[in-house]
């Protein structure tokens, strides 16, 4: 592991009412703390359905809970005539940190293009967001391009938008995230293997590099990529974590489905206390 902090996040999706998700994430904060979870040494957060997000903050803010939280998704737009739209303004009053741009759900049952993306991204940021930016093959993507050909050019099409954006901006800040969710592996049960994902996050940490460095400049855009997190997610269970985050380039995991388990989940924060020493 680098210095980097580990970010464990659990994505709700379309899961969990507000009440429900008071319990989840008293449970949770709950679970961690009988367990002496150092919250400064891995990070936790909940992606929660957006109207969970006041209930989630409230019980954040009164309890004091070390947990933070973002939203799944979030408009291009900060206000306007746009039904249905989320703005990234009213998701900052609510004081979360994060937002999650792209995720490969985003991409296919929604239409978003790369160009979409780089605007939600730049949204995110100047709201004050913490942009979480998802990449990720489907089946057919692997088959034809290999396993880092798309999501590479996901990533450079983001961060070469928002290449100018990011100047004079310090990469410590830890002001954006990367996830990489092989979109084969999402829900299936079927998770790639550790060096699978640490082959695809390595090329996604060099193109880091390689977005910024005409912009930035190469030491600059060093300092970003050794900087900025890379998460992995698809079908991430207590027993394949600590395989995927004893990795180099791996800096944590984007979790759906075991999430919505508040057991489940503060296991796989734990991901340190399954690592094997032989």
């Amino acid at each position: 592991m680098s210095n980097r902090t580990p970010l464990i996040a659990g994505n709700w999706k379309n899961n969990i009412d507000h009440l429900h998700a008071i319990a989840l994430v008293q449970k949770l904060a709950w679970t961690l703390r009988d367990a002496d979870h150092d919250f400064d040494d891995v990070e936790v957060a909940v992606f929660p359905p957006f109207t969970d997000l006041r209930s989630v903050q409230s019980l954040v803010a009164a309890d004091r809970l070390p947990i933070t939280y973002g939203a799944q998704d979030l408009s291009v737009h900060d206000s306007g005539a746009y039904t249905g739209e989320i703005s990234g303004a009213f998701i900052a009053k609510l004081d979360a940190r994060y937002a999650l741009v792209g995720h490969s759900e985003r991409r296919q049952y929604h239409h978003e293009t790369d160009e979409v993306v780089a605007q939600k991204t730049i949204a995110a940021r100047r709201n004050g967001l913490v942009p979480v930016i998802c990449v990720g093959e489907t089946a057919d993507d692997l088959e034809a391009q290999g396993p880092a050909a798309v999501p590479v050019a996901q990533l450079t099409a983001v961060l070469e938008t928002i290449a100018a954006d990011l100047d004079g901006v310090e990469p410590d800040a830890a002001p954006l995230v990367v996830a990489y969710e092989p979109v084969w592996a999402i829900g299936s049960g079927q998770a790639a293997s550790p060096e699978q994902a640490q082959q695809v996050i390595a090329r996604l940490r060099a193109a880091v590099a390689d977005s910024l460095t005409p912009t930035l400049g190469e030491a600059q855009a060093q300092a970003w990529a050794a900087s900025v997190r890379v998460l992995y997610g698809g079908s991430v269970a207590v027993d394949n974590v600590a395989g995927f985050l004893a990795q180099p380039d791996i800096d944590g995991a984007l979790v759906g489905g075991a999430s919505l388990d508040a057991t489940k989940f503060a296991q796989i924060a734990q991901f340190r206390k399954h690592v094997r020493t032989n």
